[in-house]
């Protein structure tokens, strides 16, 4: 019988890799070669040598692997993966290092779903999914073993030692731009996204082995709390994306803050996160460890500032409408509410932070401990902007009402994120009123503290997640709110004047640690005074109340 033609179309193994690492560095790069420009002042020398020597070190990589069973399954990877990064890096201006990836790994279908618009479904089909097709599709021709070795060495070894020798005609000039901006080498697509990938990998299997040790075991309550019969409860609520500078309280410019500020609430100006995504600002807020000290594997083995206050006998909480707790409530009670079916606040398969008041309101009503509640907002979380808000709170006109910034104006997009900043102002409202409310059945204390800020297209900037040496104050500067019942600042003690006083100092992430236990009472070898916000304004049991 006949043997069938193979009437498709043949291409050479090691044209097919020069073929694909050219389209590579072209079409997924133009945000790389954009700020390669930018950080080599222009097309100049260093710039061109660094250019070349990067496409022959690309092109050299590719042909040694371009071998038989392993080029077709390899080129259609890095072409469906070069798109899907090349789309976030270009649009919304994102590096994809460690923590990134680190972020991808964590995130829920939840909070996915609202970055898999159709243009991204369209850039992945035209950019990545048609190019693999016509990848499998093709015939790759391929020599002997001996002779595709000899063929492909004469390629790899003279683009290895060319690259090599253009990086020392510049290397004063490429280890400088390098060193200066982390970023460059980041952002190249898709090998940087890759890098990272393997990164978190290898620090993911090498937490595996870790022991959690345990903190503040001596903790206990202190005579300010232990003398009276009344429980004393702190809310905390963990922001999620609010930035301080489209805060009123902060002196912007639009009334984003009506109901704080006619609560005279305390509000601390200069405050600064521990990171710039939930994954690393989270546990980092809770954790006993600054920023300067903290890393995710000293997280992950050490106890919580909500293990501390367990260890002191405080009943805990965690609620949760959000991602979850990033490991920090693993040992408390939590509880996630962004599946409740409440037609009040929940739409389109998720839940405003209404959610959390009647839940504490009735808890409120029957608290017979010292106790402590975390309430996880999902706050500003971008970016579908204008889900995070009821209706009646759509003050700000016309507002972007797609999770596809860029089809929105920078005003649209901004007017979007506003109303969820006057919407949380209502909830921190909500929750101080509460507190009012059950102020005769317990003592109680707020404080509320956003994990990142957020960009909305400054300097091509969009969302956050930028890595933290390299990122704009608008990802970093996160509000920071605190208000007490007169019950609660009469026993401890907090100085109305001298709190006021302080709110223009530098804080950080590093400050909510301490100053949760300090306002506890909590007596524990970790709690460190310094680092207590309030600490220097607590003056003898039933002095002046802060409250007017």
């Amino acid at each position: 019988m006949p043997r069938k033609t193979d009437r498709r179309f043949e291409i050479g193994s090691v044209t097919l890799s020069l073929v694909v690492a050219v389209y590579l560095l072209v079409i997924f790069n133009v945000t790389f070669w954009r700020g390669a420009v930018a950080g080599f002042g222009g097309i100049n020398a260093a710039f061109l040598a660094f250019s070349a020597a990067l496409t022959l070190l690309v092109v050299a990589g590719m042909v040694a692997l371009s071998v038989k069973y392993l080029i077709k399954p390899l080129l259609i990877f890095l072409l469906i993966s070069g798109a899907l990064a090349s789309y976030y890096v270009d649009v919304y201006g994102i590096v994809i290092d460690r923590e990134m990836m680190r972020n991808v790994v964590v995130t829920t279908p939840q909070e996915a779903k609202h970055l898999i618009t159709l243009q991204f479904v369209l850039h992945v089909l035209l950019y990545g999914v048609v190019p693999s097709l016509l990848v499998a599709f093709v015939r790759v021709r391929h020599r002997r073993f001996l002779g595709k070795l000899a063929h492909n060495m004469a390629i790899v070894v003279p683009s290895l030692v060319v690259a090599a020798g253009l990086i020392l005609s510049q290397f004063a000039a490429i280890a400088s731009t390098v060193r200066e901006h982390h970023d460059i080498m980041a952002r190249i697509n898709p090998f940087g996204p890759m890098s990272a990938a393997i990164n978190l990998g290898l620090m993911t299997y090498d937490e595996l082995t870790l022991v959690r040790e345990p903190l503040g075991t001596d903790a206990r309550i202190g005579p300010l709390l232990s003398k009276s019969a009344k429980p004393v409860v702190t809310v905390i609520v963990a922001g999620e994306t609010a930035r301080a500078m489209n805060f009123s309280l902060n002196g912007y410019e639009r009334p984003t803050n009506p109901e704080l500020t006619a609560l005279n609430v305390l509000n601390f100006t200069q405050t600064t996160s521990c990171g710039t995504a939930t994954a690393v600002s989270l546990p980092c807020m809770f954790s006993v460890y600054p920023r300067s000290e903290y890393t995710d594997r000293k997280a992950r083995s050490t106890d919580s500032l909500i293990d501390v206050l367990t260890h002191a006998g405080i009943d805990a909480y965690w609620w949760d409408n959000n991602t979850g707790s990033k490991g920090v409530a693993d040992r408390v009670s939590y509880e996630s509410l962004n599946d409740t079916k409440d037609p009040r606040y929940c739409r389109e398969g998720e839940c405003d932070d209404g959610i959390f008041l009647d839940k504490l309101d009735a808890k409120l009503a029957g608290i017979t401990k010292n106790t402590t509640i975390v309430l996880h907002q999902i706050g500003s979380h971008g970016p579908s902007y204008f889900l995070r808000y009821p209706k009646e709170f759509a003050k700000y006109q016309p507002a972007c009402h797609t999770a596809q910034l860029t089809d929105c104006s920078a005003q649209e997009i901004v007017n979007a994120y506003d109303n969820t900043i006057l919407y949380t102002d209502h909830i921190l409202a909500s929750v101080i009123g509460l507190l009012q409310k059950h102020a005769g059945q317990v003592d109680s204390a707020m404080i509320y503290m956003s994990d990142h800020g957020e960009s909305l297209g400054e300097n091509g900037l969009y969302l956050h997640g930028a890595p933290y040496a390299l990122a704009p104050i608008q990802q970093t500067h996160v509000p920071f709110v605190s208000w007490f019942t007169d019950g609660f600042s009469n026993r401890t003690g907090l100085s109305e004047k001298c709190l006021r006083a302080k709110t223009n100092e530098p804080m950080s992430h590093d400050n909510l640690f301490h100053t949760v236990l300090g306002l506890m009472n909590v007596e524990t070898t970790v709690y460190d005074a310094a680092l207590d916000a309030f600490a220097s304004c607590r003056g003898p049991a039933g002095a002046a109340p802060l409250q007017s």
